[in-house]
């Protein structure tokens, strides 16, 4: 499966709930919808301010980081671990490389990512399939509890979508707003 079916297929999934995107090329798959957070220039902080977002809001968030980006910075797994009711579902999409910076290989490969989510606690799951991937989703929402997801993805063929256009300024406050509403 490719990234962009990836995110797509979680997103239809889940098409009501907050959604925070890693920095790079996951960010510019993000639709621009004001619910969804794309962040840039922020490696490593997607499941942070997904887990901000969840305990604020008390609402499930669906954060879609990436491998590097989650290697860069574990550390919201060990408070993911700690509180296994917290509403966040962390997608990795799991393409082996830093596709943003030229596709050099992630540390991923080296890093069995199942064990060490496990290993904080955080239940985690794998699928390789779309139809799986929505369907694993759609019951983990409902669980409303912190879990993880792995999808390994094939690196995009396509050119990567255009950078996020609306200033980020902007995308905040939507953001702000379509939580509180």
């Amino acid at each position: 499966m490719s990234k962009a079916t990836a995110v797509e297929t979680a997103l239809a999934a889940l098409p009501e709930v907050p959604a925070v995107f890693t920095t790079g090329y996951t960010a510019r798959l993000a639709p621009d919808r004001p619910h969804y957070l794309p962040l840039t220039g922020s490696m490593g902080l997607a499941l942070p301010v997904g887990i901000g977002i969840a305990l604020a809001s008390g609402r499930t968030t669906l954060v879609l980081d990436g491998d590097g980006s989650l290697l860069m910075n574990p550390a919201g797994l060990l408070t993911l671990g700690q509180d296994p009711d917290l509403p966040v579902l962390h997608v990795v999409l799991d393409d082996g490389v830093y596709a943003s910076t030229g596709g050099q290989p992630s540390p991923g490969g080296h890093v069995d990512l199942l064990a060490l989510v496990r290993a904080a606690g955080v239940p985690a799951y794998e699928t390789r399939n779309a139809s799986e991937l929505a369907a694993l989703l759609t019951r983990l929402a409902d669980e409303r509890r912190a879990a993880f997801v792995r999808v390994p993805v094939v690196p995009d063929a396509r050119p990567p979508a255009p950078r996020v256009a609306t200033p980020l300024p902007e995308i905040a406050t939507r953001f702000t707003a379509a939580l509180a509403r």
